[in-house]
């Protein structure tokens, strides 16, 4: 039976329905050690109770010892640098809760743009990392929804939605139907080559030249 993750960073925690829907419906939430606190000041308002994370995890450099002392009993301490806690966190998904086939990154982005753009960017790893429709994994705040492709496809999305593509590939063409500002001639070679689009059907297709790695971001 497949299942839900939801992580808790240490970002902008989330104050809109949406998001907090992700949190409500989770069956599991992993914080990150710094989210926690923000995880945990906010439960009681989401769930009418405290539910407590099942794991909390990173190099545990920003949890306040009081929540470290309290919540013990599910501390994953993983103190090698090489790798954010965000991953892992997703990492620790992979891993041990192999049932889980959706994952969504709460509180990612906000406060730091350093931590936002390195957040956002490791969704394409991510995707890179799980086999071809083995996972979904998208990255929720109160002003976006962010997700990775690597090929061809087609976007339910609904008439008039914001969309802004992104690729590190300047090799990559997009060929696009339904959207305002088709992306044919688009060549990726900044980040605000394919931004600030929008949709103008209720479907958007999208078609690579080649596999590649692009992000899509959605109102």
């Amino acid at each position: 039976m497949s299942k839900t993750a939801t992580i808790i960073c240490n970002g902008q925690f989330p104050k809109k329905e949406y998001p907090r829907y992700l949190i409500s419906s989770a069956d599991y939430i992993i914080c990150c050690d710094g989210g926690t606190a923000s995880y945990l000041k906010a439960a009681p308002k989401i769930f009418g109770h405290l539910r407590k994370p099942d794991i909390i995890i990173g190099d545990l450099d920003s949890i306040q010892p009081k929540i470290k002392k309290q919540y013990a009993d599910r501390i994953i301490h993983v103190s090698e640098q090489d790798n954010n806690d965000m991953t892992k966190a997703f990492r620790y998904v992979r891993e041990h809760l192999p049932e889980v086939d959706t994952v969504h990154f709460i509180a990612a982005t906000g406060l730091r743009e350093d931590h936002t753009i390195g957040n956002v960017s490791l969704l394409m790893e991510y995707m890179r990392s799980c086999n071809l429709g083995q996972m979904e994994i998208d990255m929720v705040s109160d002003y976006s929804t962010i997700f990775a492709l690597s090929d061809s496809t087609t976007l339910e999305v609904g008439t008039g939605r914001r969309i802004s593509i992104f690729s590190p590939d300047n090799s990559l063409q997009i060929k696009s139907t339904g959207l305002v500002w088709p992306t044919d001639e688009v060549v990726f070679d900044n980040w605000w080559k394919a931004t600030l689009n929008r949709s103008s059907e209720d479907s958007v297709h999208l078609e690579f030249n080649h596999p590649s790695m692009v992000l899509v971001m959605m109102d």
